[in-house]
């Protein structure tokens, strides 16, 4: 194992990726942003290094294979994001989407569905609490147990965690983000 480092500023990565094609990786982990690892994947691929390339959500963006100028291969990127839908919600996020396309004139961005249900959360206790005044619509938020969201049901165990919190994991095919499973 091997560790380099960098910062958001880099565009050579010459000489890490240099030392790591000497180590043969398997995988490559970079927790930066899409911007920086985009130009980082076109030197591995100039370099022939062929691992796996992971990261979280900062690189999990559909424009990744943009900044990346074809330097991807099929399933060679994997990431993960917070949040997931799936089975029943999977509607509810549709007509999120559409409304919000309609509405705005834009593609929804990846968390705009968790923030408005966190809204919609917010309202919903002040409406049960009859206050805005936070040391009453705090508990009432806290007890919420099955608030029905566009991302799906949502609730709190007693440390104030959300119940049945879920992460999807992405790859990468002929360009566009490929959602692999949402894991709960």
């Amino acid at each position: 194992m091997a560790r380099e480092f960098t910062n958001d500023k880099a565009t050579d990565f010459s000489s890490i990726l240099t030392s790591l094609k000497g180590k043969k990786p398997d995988v490559i982990f970079f927790g930066g942003m899409d911007a920086v690892a985009g130009p980082m994947l076109r030197q591995m691929k100039a370099l022939g290094i062929q691992a796996k390339f992971v990261g979280g959500d900062g690189i999990c963006s559909a424009n990744l294979p943009n900044l990346a100028q074809g330097a991807m291969a099929d399933g060679q990127v994997y990431c993960a994001e917070a949040g997931g839908v799936e089975g029943e919600a999977k509607q509810a996020m549709t007509e999120f989407n559409a409304r919000f396309k309609k509405r705005f004139g834009a593609e929804v961005q990846v968390y705009a569905p968790y923030v408005y249900d966190s809204v919609q959360l917010l309202v919903a206790a002040m409406v049960r609490a009859g206050s805005s005044d936070p040391a009453k619509y705090l508990p009432a938020l806290a007890a919420t147990k099955d608030h029905n969201g566009v991302t799906g049901r949502i609730g709190f165990d007693a440390k104030g965690d959300i119940l049945n919190g879920a992460l999807t994991l992405y790859t990468f095919k002929a360009g566009k983000r490929d959602a692999l499973a949402v894991i709960r």
